[in-house]
C-alpha cells in the first residue's frame, strides 16, 4: 500500500516563505509557488530526457538531472 504524503498546511508555507523573502505574501502566493515548483520539474525532466536519449541512454539517471540542472535554474532565475 503506498504512503499518504502529508503537505504543509498553507499558513506554515507561507510563514515560510514571508521569513526567507522578508516581504509580505500576498493570499495565494503558495499556490503560485507551488506552480512555478511544478513548471520548473517538468522542465528539468524535459531537459533531462532529451539529454539521456542524445547520449544513448534508455532512462534518465541522477547524473544526467545534475547535468541539465543549473541551465534549467538559469530559466527560472527571477
Amino acid at each position: 500500500m503506498a504512503a499518504v504524503q502529508k503537505l504543509y498546511p498553507r499558513g506554515t508555507v507561507k510563514r515560510i516563505v514571508k521569513a526567507h523573502s522578508n516581504r509580505s505574501v500576498s493570499k495565494n502566493a503558495d499556490i503560485l509557488i507551488f506552480l512555478d515548483y511544478m513548471l520548473f520539474m517538468q522542465d528539468l525532466m524535459r531537459e533531462a530526457s532529451i539529454r539521456s536519449r542524445k547520449s544513448g541512454e534508455k532512462n534518465i539517471s541522477a547524473n544526467t538531472v545534475r547535468k541539465v540542472t543549473e541551465k534549467t535554474l538559469r530559466k527560472f532565475q527571477g
